[in-house]
Order: C-alpha cells, then sequence, then structure tokens
C-alpha cells in the first residue's frame, strides 16, 4: 500500500500497542499505510511517504516531518539506510514544532544519521554522533567536540545496508547505541520534552520499524519544554511554487531554491506570487533576508482584504522600512509574524512591535483575502512560511 501526501489534521496521535493490556509494550509510530500521527513541518506532500511498510524520504527538500505530540522519556528503536553514498539525515530529539529562524531544521538534539560516503573529519563522523543545535543545549559524554558527542566506535553500515538505533531518552540524559552497542549521548539537555521528527537533507533514505517504549517521568519544567504547536501549516513546500499563483511575466521574479524562496536579484518591481487560498483572520510567520544591496529600501506587509505583501509600494498594514533604525539590518535573517483579526492589523519583528497602518475606509472586515508576496525589485530570500486560522480567543 502506498501513500503520498500529507492529511494536514492537527490530531494527537493515536498508537496502538502491539501486546494488547502491555502497557509497557513497545508501539508502533507508523501504521505501515501512511503518515498518520506524523506532520509535515516544511517539505513537499511527496517528500515523507510509506510504501510496504516502509517512510520512504526523498531528501528533498532539506526539512523535516514531526510527531503530532510531544515526548519526554522514552526508548526509541530505528532502523535506516541510505540510498545512495554519502547520504545525511537526522533524528531530531526534544524538538521544536516548527523550523528555527533562517533555517530549515527543528530547534533539538539531533541524533547523526551519515553514510560513510560523507566522510569522517576532526568535526564529525558517520557512525553516531550526538548533539544540540539550533538553541539547544547538551553537556556531551565521552569524546566531543563543543557540545558535540563523537562515538567511542565505528559500528554503522554503508549504503544499501540497514542500520539499528536505539535512543533512550529519560530525565534529560540521552543515550544512542548504534547496532547494539551504547556509543554516544550526553546529559543536562535542554530542551528535554519535545516533539520527535525525521530529516530530510538532500539525498534518499529509508525507515522502518520504527517504534517506542514510554518510561516514566514528567518532571520537565515550561523552560524545559518545547513549545507547543498551534496548527501552523506550511505555505512553501521547497520544490516549486505550488499554493501560490504567479503569472507568466512574474514567473522569472521568484525561484523555488531548497528551503528557501527567492525574490530573484534581477526580478521586477511589483511581480507578485498571490495565495491560491483566502484566509480570514490569520497569523503569519516568515523569515526573511535582504541581500546586500537592500540599504534605502523597503518592503510592506499588509494589503487590504488580509493579504500579506512583501514589495516597494506602500499598502495599508505592515510597512518594514530598510533604512536603518526599522530593525531591518542585511544578510541577517528576521522572523517577522503577523496577524490579522477583521480589520485590525498588527506585527512583529524579532519579537518587537511593528507599526501597523490603518485599512482603507472601504476594507470589509470579515472578508478573507490572500496572501501577498511582492518583489521588491531587489533580491530577498524568504523561509519558513508558515499561516494558521486565528480563532475567537487567540
Amino acid at each position: 500500500m502506498q501513500s503520498c501526501g500529507f492529511a494536514l489534521v492537527w490530531l494527537s496521535v493515536s498508537l496502538a500497542a502491539q501486546t494488547s493490556g502491555d502497557a509497557d509494550a513497545y508501539v508502533d509510530l507508523f501504521n505501515g499505510k501512511d503518515l498518520t500521527g506524523w506532520v509535515n513541518v516544511n517539505c513537499a506532500p511527496e517528500t515523507f511517504c510509506v510504501r510496504d511498510g516502509v517512510l520512504h524520504c526523498t531528501g528533498k527538500p532539506t526539512g523535516a516531518l514531526r510527531t503530532e505530540r510531544m515526548f519526554e522519556n522514552f526508548e526509541l528503536e530505528i532502523e535506516w539506510r541510505h540510498m545512495e553514498k554519502g547520504g545525511n539525515a537526522g533524528i531530531f530529539v526534544w524538538a521544536a514544532p516548527l523550523a528555527a529562524k533562517g533555517a530549515p531544521f527543528l530547534r533539538s538534539i539531533e541524533v547523526q544519521v551519515l553514510d560513510h560516503g560523507y566522510g569522517n573529519t576532526a568535526d564529525y563522523t558517520t557512525h553516531g554522533d550526538v548533539f544540540p543545535i539550533w538553541g539547544s543545549t547538551m553537556q556531551p559524554f565521552g569524546e566531543h567536540k563543543g557540545m558535540r558527542s563523537f562515538p567511542s566506535e565505528r559500528r554503522s553500515n554503508p549504503s544499501p545496508h540497514w542500520n539499528h538505533y536505539l535512543i533512550v531518552a529519560k530525565d534529560g540524559v540521552l543515550r544512542l547505541s548504534v547496532n547494539g552497542k551504547e556509543v554516544s549521548g550526553g546529559e543536562k539537555c535542554t530542551w528535554r520534552k519535545g516533539y520527535l521528527g525525521l530529516e530530510s537533507e538532500g539525498a534518499p533514505t529509508q525507515w522502518r520499524k520504527v517504534r517506542m517504549k514510554e518510561l516514566p517521568g514528567g518532571a520537565a519544567t515550561p523552560t524545559e519544554t518545547a513549545d507547543a504547536a498551534q496548527g501552523h501549516r506550511p505555505l512553501y513546500n521547497g520544490v516549486d511554487l505550488r499554493g501560490w499563483t504567479v503569472d507568466d511575466t512574474a514567473k522569472g521574479s521568484f525561484a523555488a531554491h531548497d528551503w528557501r524562496l527567492l525574490m530573484t536579484k534581477d526580478g521586477t518591481a511589483g511581480h507578485a506570487l498571490v495565495s491560491d487560498a483566502p484566509f480570514g483572520d490569520f497569523e503569519l510567520i516568515a523569515d526573511i533576508k535582504l541581500g546586500k544591496d537592500e540599504v534605502d529600501r523597503r518592503i510592506a506587509g499588509i494589503r487590504p482584504g488580509g493579504g500579506i505583501l512583501f514589495g516597494t509600494k506602500e499598502r495599508n498594514g505592515i510597512v518594514l522600512p530598510f533604512a536603518e533604525g526599522s530593525g531591518l539590518t542585511v544578510d541577517t535573517w528576521h522572523r517577522v509574524v503577523l496577524r490579522r483579526r477583521g480589520a485590525t492589523f498588527e506585527g512583529h519583528l524579532d519579537g518587537k512591535p511593528i507599526a501597523a497602518l490603518g485599512p482603507p475606509a472601504d476594507a470589509a472586515s470579515k472578508d478573507q483575502g490572500h496572501l501577498w508576496l511582492v518583489h521588491p525589485g531587489r533580491g530577498v530570500e524568504l523561509c519558513n512560511l508558515y499561516v494558521r486560522q486565528l480563532a475567537s480567543g487567540d
């Protein structure tokens, strides 16, 4: 059986115990048919799919698939293999629900999944490194460099052979066993409760026998726990412009470039991408980076009717000037969070409020509108485009 698309549902994962009535039994995290219980973080619908009980990953784009629910203390068994020499992937433990600012990866403790063809250096190995990424921290066991724990033995098999990982995560301590023997890990991990994720990073990978046994725990504090998912869904799939409408004259102004969506350097100001789906009250997250030639230009935010606009022409809603003092700096990733509630718009840039302009007098406050990305006439990189509908009280 095959299922290579995502049903974008936001339900708690339902895991059926392999041994009925045994609360300590391992449970399967994949049902062998589809991706029920898992969430597409920032990939294309076909990046991860299940065929004949095996989870296949194309490796394109760079991104992640994660569980719908968090875990704290557990034993996780998983088998993996790379289908190409030099393949790269990973397992995200105690992870965030969304990608980190300016990156396709999840803040987490990463358990490295590398094929031998990638090479072994003083900085990394292909035998089961464990290390924190994007804000997480860890005190590594054994031989290490910085917070990266190196394996005590070389035990992994090359492509296309299968490898077995056992990850034991308990009270902020993570231990990795490769093909039957513990080799690496760390303690005093922060976070110590969060989501589990599988990484897509350039080459095809297969996963199977993904099983978990949850262990007693529950002592993680709020500061030791990942942010809870709020129902955001990705607006960019990392491989093409599906989900957006662009006319023939504007196609050269936008380009899919793996996890980054480019407003090309030579694009035409005013050319626009418009979301296929309309939205009413919504929250939108977008990471942006301005090229070095963007000084003294600006991008605008909300278009009347509920659209988000990145462009040079001033519109009602949110305006982000490129000029000095705006908070935007060149060659730096910034996170913009914009909200629309009726005719009211508000926004934050890296956590700081952005001044909002009022809508025109004839704006229909209850109407749904499409999200706009309008080219400013200079190069801009975008990533981590997420949207969620706002319910009353959000």
